[in-house]
């Protein structure tokens, strides 16, 4: 009789685990989330896609290593990685109710009791009882609850990391727009010396017409106002040099005043880097993968919250050792094991309350995932249509230099021969002063907009960063995570969703 209950309790258990293993709440895969994105950009490029440390192609080695030192350094990076550590150990917490709990007891109780004489006896009685033994509990996951709570946990951790990958790209991109400006500030500078130099020496030579008679002091004053406006220029661009570099300080975690870069010109513009197509967006920009990421993470939730309205079925086992003696202990055992099925009746509608949210949470994040891959199309396109522009922006300034020039020279030819007065040179002098300052600005421009471009395409480079010591002390946990259901829920997000 033992026997064929032993068999029907295996065939139970059996019909539960294969019950379990259905999971009938898995969220449905999302595919071919074009979500309207065009398939190509308004401008190609035939160049093979870039999708390593971009910066270096700019060809300066310091500038290499103040960006490696950003990476390693920078506040938003040092807590990113520090957020990442803290979702890593929730999702290790998250996929521990897969497995069983073991837990050791132990107790000690010690009780008297005693008779008042009454019945013609008086006394006390003492008595000591010992009890160690292990219990063990499991919750058989009957409608894939656990499992979903484990898989949401692991997409937020893997969104985290995607966080760390847009935190680096951010940095690295803000520390060569750091550098170029304060390359651009001294490139001012230097101009606005010569600028001044060239001042000097037309207001000497005014000055010297003037004692000859041939100038008038109307144009010595206004040779000296101009002189003096370009000298009151360089201050501010010296100031501002200053602030950029204290910007810089800042994105390497240093203080203000800490760090100083040489003097470099401003480095060739690399041809256009391959683009690929809009698509490659979803999986080459971590602010969309960790988008992606997040709704998985949403919908797992939800089926958690499904599951959770229903019935759970929980086991039990104790085995305990009991004494009145210490050291007899082992003279005594006791087992059970016990079973539990808890199902809601009424709650207050708060289950159901829950459903509702998290569905509301994936209507959000759903959105969110749109409004990051449509920004993200949107950066592409605005830093090709500034680049395209801007080129054909500094060919038409230089163009207007080189016409200002020649107006320089004539008109201060026709001066000196006497024929025009002073004010044509003047003009033509501040004119030509203005154009190198703005030319300098622009070609600034151009190589932010590449910065730009690169920064908005994103990349691959960021997966080989790591935390250094604090992350590898912590292999293990991450081989844990890594292993499992995460490799069979979050294949699509690496395309995005």
């Amino acid at each position: 009789m033992s026997f064929y209950k032993f068999k029907l309790t295996a065939i139970c258990m059996l019909a539960v685990f294969g019950l379990s293993a259905c999971s009938p709440f898995q969220p449905d895969p999302r595919d071919n989330m074009t979500l309207g994105v065009p398939l190509q950009y308004d401008l190609y490029s035939s160049q093979p896609r870039e999708l390593g440390k971009w910066w270096e192609s700019f060809h300066n080695e310091e500038l290499n290593r103040l960006v490696g030192e950003a990476l390693d350094a920078n506040f938003d990076v040092r807590i990113a990685w520090a957020k990442l550590r803290q979702l890593r150990a929730t999702a290790v917490k998250s996929r521990a109710d897969i497995y069983p709990k073991l837990d050791a007891k132990g107790s000690y109780n010690n009780s008297k009791s005693g008779n008042d004489g009454t019945e013609g006896k008086k006394g006390s009685t003492s008595t000591d009882t010992h009890k160690l033994g292990l219990a063990a509990s499991y919750e058989i996951d009957l409608w894939g609850k656990i499992e979903a709570n484990t898989a949401s946990g692991e997409l937020n951790y893997l969104s985290s990391r995607e966080d760390v990958n847009s935190a680096a790209m951010t940095v690295a991109s803000e520390v060569v727009k750091r550098w170029l400006e304060i390359q651009l500030q001294r490139k001012k500078k230097a101009i606005y010396q010569k600028q001044l130099e060239t001042n000097e020496t037309y207001l000497e030579l005014i000055e010297l017409r003037f004692r000859n008679s041939l100038a008038t002091a109307l144009d010595v004053f206004q040779q000296r106002e101009t002189t003096a406006r370009t000298r009151a220029l360089i201050p501010p661009v010296e100031s501002k040099e200053q602030l950029k570099l204290h910007e810089l300080a800042y994105l390497l975690g240093k203080p203000a005043g800490a760090v100083d870069v040489a003097t470099a010109d401003f480095p060739g513009l690399p041809e256009l880097p391959g683009l690929g197509i809009p698509f490659d967006l979803l999986a080459m920009r971590p602010d969309v993968r960790a988008a992606g990421l997040k709704l998985q993470s949403a919908d797992w939730a939800v089926s958690a919250a499904r599951a959770d309205r229903l019935p759970t079925l929980s086991l039990s086992a104790e085995a305990m050792l009991s004494s009145a003696e210490l050291a007899n202990i082992f003279s005594g055992w006791m087992t059970s094991l016990t079973s539990s099925l808890v199902g809601p009746i009424f709650d207050g509608y708060q289950r159901k309350a829950e459903v509702e949210r998290t569905r509301a949470v994936v209507d959000e994040r759903m959105l969110n995932y749109k409004d990051t891959v449509y920004t993200a199309f949107k950066e592409v396109q605005d830093s090709l249509v500034q680049e395209k522009w801007q080129h054909e922006y500094i060919t038409a300034r230089k163009n207007q230099l080189e016409a200002a020039q020649l107006n320089l020279n004539e008109a201060g030819s026709r001066y000196l021969q006497g024929l025009e007065d002073y004010l044509p040179v003047l003009s033509a002098l501040v004119s030509v002063h203005d154009l190198e300052i703005n030319i300098a600005q622009d070609e600034a421009d151009l190589l932010s907009y590449r910065v730009s471009l690169y920064r908005a395409l994103g990349g691959t480079w960021t997966d080989t960063l790591d935390d250094g010591s604090e992350l590898k002390s912590e292999a293990d946990e991450a081989d844990v995570i890594a292993a499992g259901t995460i490799e069979n829920k979050t294949a699509p997000a690496k395309e995005g969703i």
